[in-house]
């Protein structure tokens, strides 16, 4: 992911020595809920970069109903973010009804918050809708040394909107997901050709490449990484992936012996 510019990571530090002092405040004081969402969208505008009036929306109406804040850019939404009051432990049930409104806008990120707290969900559009927790952090304990801490942050301003660095966010995450890696593991004839190779250097054994198989699957893999859709969605990926690669490497086999066959060969396949 290409890195937060320094002009943003310059308006973040800024901005969390502002408010560090004020959210303690707050907390201490256990403020209501309208106005920890006072709070929040103060920060979205201070430390994220959006225009309060313009961008930042409050109480969005979805199907009769209303979402605390929502993100607009160029007339599009683009987030939604629910607020607690800055006293409450935050969990995932707290950000189902979030979720069900982006579902039904369209929305592929939503944030829940005690301004505090910050946790990022991504949308699945699946039957049912589900949501999967892509980072969390606490403005409290943010280290502004730390790029990775920062980086966090980026994601949710609006240059990081501006640049996709969410969905390439996202996209890196699912490349290295423990049902991908697994799915490799298991399912990828390279792969385990390659274990295979190195368990013979190793232990001078040639090792048969199902016995391999089986001791990744049985013993070696966790088995949560291997069951659901998402393993299924992996498993999938893989295959295809694979089946595509035996193709190309089949088409360019034919190409060499083609090449490499005697011209009167040659003359007999093209012209039968």
């Amino acid at each position: 992911m290409a890195g937060a510019p320094k002009r943003v990571v310059d308006r973040i530090k800024a901005a969390l020595k502002q408010f560090v002092p004020v959210l303690q405040a707050q907390r201490d004081r256990d403020v209501s809920e309208a106005d920890t969402v006072t709070l929040v969208k103060d920060l979205m505008s201070s430390m994220l970069g959006f225009d309060k009036y313009a961008e930042l929306t409050s109480e969005h109406a979805i199907r009769g109903t209303y979402c605390d804040l929502a993100v607009k850019l160029d007339g599009k939404l683009r987030l939604l973010v629910e607020v607690k009051a800055i006293g409450i432990q935050l969990t995932d049930r707290h950000a189902k009804q979030a979720i069900d409104y982006a579902a039904n806008q369209g929305v592929d990120w939503v944030v829940l918050t005690n301004s505090i707290q910050w946790r990022l969900y991504r949308v699945v559009f699946a039957k049912p809708i589900d949501a999967k927790l892509a980072s969390e952090f606490d403005m409290l304990t943010v280290n502004v040394r730390s790029k990775d801490d920062v980086e966090r942050l980026y994601l949710l301003s609006r240059e990081g909107f501006q640049r996709s660095a969410l969905q390439e966010y996202a996209e890196r995450q699912a490349a290295t997901s423990r049902f991908l890696v697994a799915s490799l593991l298991l399912n990828d004839d390279d792969v385990v050709a390659v274990i295979r190779r190195e368990l013979r250097k190793i232990t001078d054994m040639l090792v048969d490449c199902h016995a391999i198989k089986q001791v990744l699957r049985h013993e070696v893999i966790k088995r949560e990484a291997l069951e659901g859709p998402e393993a299924a969605d992996a498993e999938r990926l893989v295959l295809r992936a694979a089946k595509a690669g035996r193709a190309v490497r089949a088409n360019g086999d034919k190409a060499v012996a083609e090449v490499m066959a005697p011209e009167s060969e040659q003359s007999e396949v093209s012209n039968p």
